[in-house]
């Protein structure tokens, strides 16, 4: 299923994470590793953000990708799933 990842990290470990270099090594990790079909940086709500489209192919996955940003960065993560347009025409043509 294709979801939008969520990351905010917390301010204060996340410039940790940039002068020790840990913040740039997980972005990087996580983007090899998940090989999303997009990937934004970003300020939100005063934090450090990220935004991945990523597919999840088990609700299992959920924690493996989540844990890093939770345990490096105090993070806020959320997922969301989404759509793109085929995907909506196809669900669209499903309506009766």
């Amino acid at each position: 299923m294709r979801v939008l990842l969520k990351a905010q990290f917390d301010t204060e470990k996340s410039n940790e994470g940039i002068r020790n270099g840990k913040l740039p090594e997980l972005l990087k990790e996580t983007i090899d590793h998940l090989k999303p079909e997009a990937a934004y940086f970003g300020p939100e709500d005063g934090c450090r953000t990220c935004w991945l489209v990523i597919d999840l192919k088990d609700s299992s996955d959920i924690p493996p990708t989540a844990e890093p940003f939770f345990a490096q960065f105090n993070a806020k993560v959320s997922f969301t799933p989404v759509m793109n347009a085929d995907d909506l025409q196809k669900g669209l043509s499903r309506i009766r």
